[in-house]
């Protein structure tokens, strides 16, 4: 009988190699698919963090362009607040210069109040000499007061004819009612008796009537009121002298002083142009008036209100014209608010020799 083949690759062997082989396959698929999940895990938290990558990029690319706008904004502020600083330093600069002249100045000042000072010493020195000094014999002088005896007051004021031709100017502007403004408008538009009563222009009146008492026994004068223009008391002795001694013509000169009606402007440079036209011309004036002049030669054609700049302007022209060898005694009856009126006219009677009066209220 013949011997069987015998069979490596059995029926049982092949499905043994076929369930490994299908083991190792599904092993296989299973780590794949997991791996592919893992994978899909990872990619999708990588693409989150993608996203929050860009969202964060996004965000700061608005906070730069907010950062470059505010940046900018600074830039601005900066450049602004350099030019401001600048403006600043310039002006400190120019506070610091106004200062350093202000600072001359008050020491200017200073300086000038000294001499004030020294002035005044001298004054009151002079004064007690003159107390101690004869009097002149005054002219007898008729019109004055009975009883009333104004040659004694000569030793306060300083003030002593000594010329031999007396000028007396005595201010005759509306000014003149009053030293107070309401008051002088209301007795501008009042009655012209109450006017030549007004209190204020009749110690003018009486200022002159004292001077007429006390010119020297041999020399001339002359007695003109100005306002706006100038006029000698007597029509008919324009540009001529009077004779001290003649006791007639000093009572009708103080007559027609009685009928001057205080009104208008003043002018002082008309005043003095009026000394100018006497011949020959005074070797004394004594100037009677309350404050700066209002207008010069003409008066102004729109401009009504003069300011005090204006007046020290007018003034300072009018002082220009005189004779300064011509000595000039001022007797100030100052109005309120005029300051500067009494340093002008204390100056001009200093630069000029002559003297300066602002007298109390009972004076003459």
């Amino acid at each position: 009988m013949a011997r069987r083949r015998t069979e490596v690759f059995t029926l049982s062997f092949l499905d043994c190699i076929c369930c490994g082989f299908g083991a190792v396959v599904l092993f296989y698929t299973i780590i794949s698919a997991n791996s592919g999940a893992v994978r899909i895990i990872k990619n999708n938290d990588l693409t989150g963090e993608v996203s929050k990558l860009e969202e964060e990029v996004r965000v700061g690319t608005k906070n730069l362009v907010v950062l470059r706008n505010s940046l900018d904004k600074t830039r601005s502020e900066t450049a602004s607040a350099m030019s401001r600083a600048n403006i600043l330093l310039a002006e400190l600069q120019r506070r610091q210069q106004e200062t350093s002249v202000y600072s001359a100045d008050s020491m200017a000042r200073r300086e000038h109040i000294n001499k004030l000072k020294a002035d005044v010493k001298a004054l009151d020195e002079s004064t007690r000499r003159l107390e101690a000094q004869v009097q002149d014999s005054p002219v007898p002088t008729p019109g004055l007061s009975a009883g009333r005896s104004l040659t004694p007051r000569r030793y306060i004021t300083g003030l002593k004819l000594k010329g031999k031709r007396i000028l007396v100017l005595i201010d005759h502007s509306a000014s003149m009612l009053d030293e107070d403004l309401v008051e002088i408008i209301k007795l501008r538009n009042s009655s012209d008796a109450k006017k030549r009563s007004a209190r204020k222009w009749r110690r003018g009146v009486d200022v002159v009537n004292w001077l007429t008492s006390q010119l020297p026994r041999n020399g001339k004068f002359q007695v003109y009121a100005f306002n706006t223009e100038a006029m000698p008391l007597l029509d008919d002795s324009a540009g001529n002298w009077l004779d001290n001694n003649d006791a007639a013509t000093i009572k009708r000169t103080l007559d027609a002083l009685d009928t001057v009606i205080p009104a208008e402007g003043t002018s002082l440079i008309n005043a003095l142009g009026a000394a100018r036209k006497l011949s020959p011309m005074p070797d004394q004036i004594v100037l009677i008036t309350d404050g700066l002049p209002t207008q010069g030669p003409t008066p102004p054609v729109l401009r009504k209100y003069v300011d005090a700049n204006s007046r020290a302007k007018l003034f300072d022209e009018a002082t220009r014209t005189m004779n300064r060898n011509t000595p000039v005694d001022v007797v100030l009856l100052p109005m309120k608010g005029d300051l500067p009126a009494a340093y002008r006219f204390w100056r001009l009677a200093r630069l000029t020799g002559g003297s300066f009066l602002m007298p109390s209220p009972d004076w003459p």
